[in-house]
């Protein structure tokens, strides 16, 4: 403070010579400026990025399975838009207009309802770069994991130029979901979709889905696993896949958090992936493949806020809310549980 009396002093001293008034009141200011207290600027415009931000998102429906039959547009997101719009609206979360993905009549007509799954992928890649090029955080309404492959590939070109962003993925599932044609028991494409996000198997679909290059299996961690085909473990530990048990993920533990460090380090844009069988078989009534032994949605509140935390996660996909009406007053209620804890995870971020 001394210094900085004697330094206003010194340029009076010379401005005093000049007889201008105007001049005085110009260097006083001048002089002044630098030494005025540290923040005393308006937080509001000098920081828009702090924490007072409210965030933005983006939300897209992709309904297409690759299930034959009635099945392959499901109802899922449908059902689920409305009741997250509510809870952005009560959050406080500004939200755009919803964006869902619509296959062109041609590719309706095209053979091949795994081929069809990877057309509509493409259409949701290229709505989820839009969204975050936009600055706003990516909710893909999922009809089930298949879609993880445009969910990606959207983050994986959202960047600034056409070079592709390096994509990590946190995969909640209680399956793997890590087969390929070889490994498989059961012939189903839902239970293939990170292998082919990794590069495994069927890089035709990932390829006319926009995912290129696949992602790398040492930037995927899964968590909550408890349903997985031996030779799809096997496969799954060979490829140095980053595994988090239920118990690690339900405590915050070190595992988790160690993971998550180090996954944050490594790539540019995270996107976490949650099936909602995860949850216990009773928690999520007429899904698909239920899985005992599970958490409950209120258990899962505590580790799904924490991962939305991180800045580095740009985009959510939930997938495989149950269709059935049977005990779906439950299963919604789960869902729900599960995406306003997201929710309140992204609004709880540090600038």
């Amino acid at each position: 403070m001394k210094q900085a009396i004697l330094l206003i002093l010194t340029v009076l001293r010379g401005i005093m010579s000049t007889a201008s008034v105007f001049s005085l009141g110009a260097a006083v200011c001048l002089v002044l400026l630098p030494v005025l207290p540290a923040g005393s600027e308006d937080k509001a415009t000098s920081d828009p990025a702090g924490g007072s931000a409210v965030p933005k998102i983006g939300i897209v429906l992709q309904p297409y399975t690759a299930r034959p039959g009635p099945d392959e547009v499901s109802i899922a997101p449908g059902l689920l838009y409305p009741e997250v719009v509510r809870i952005l609206e009560d959050a406080g979360v500004e939200h755009a207009g919803l964006e869902r993905v619509e296959r062109t009549p041609d590719e309706r007509s095209q053979y091949g309802v795994w081929h069809r799954v990877s057309l509509a992928d493409a259409h949701l890649g290229r709505a989820v770069a839009s969204t975050v090029r936009q600055g706003r955080f990516s909710l893909g309404l999922l009809g089930n994991c298949n879609s993880s492959w445009g969910m990606l590939a959207g983050l994986q070109h959202s960047g600034p130029s056409s070079k592709p962003l390096k994509v990590g993925l946190i995969w909640i599932d209680a399956h793997g979901d890590f087969n390929t044609p070889e490994t498989t028991l059961s012939g189903w494409l839902g239970g293939m979709p990170v292998s082919v996000a990794a590069g495994r198997s069927l890089f035709r679909l990932r390829l006319k889905a926009g995912l290129d290059p696949a992602i790398s299996t040492r930037d995927i961690i899964m968590m909550g696993l408890r349903d997985v085909d031996p030779l799809e473990q096997v496969l799954i530990d060979e490829s140095h896949i980053t595994t988090v048990s239920t118990e690690e993920m339900l405590s915050h533990g070190p595992r988790m958090k160690e993971a998550l460090d180090r996954l944050s380090r490594q790539v540019d844009v995270i996107y976490l992936h949650i099936d909602l069988d995860i949850l216990d078989a009773t928690a999520i009534p007429g899904s698909f493949f239920p899985v005992p032994g599970g958490p409950t949605a209120t258990q899962l509140v505590g580790p799904i806020r924490f991962l939305m935390q991180n800045p580095k996660v740009k985009a959510l996909g939930v997938a495989s809310f149950p269709t059935v009406e049977e005990g779906r007053k439950t299963s919604m209620e789960s869902a729900l549980t599960v995406i306003r804890a997201a929710v309140r995870g992204l609004t709880e971020r540090q600038p």
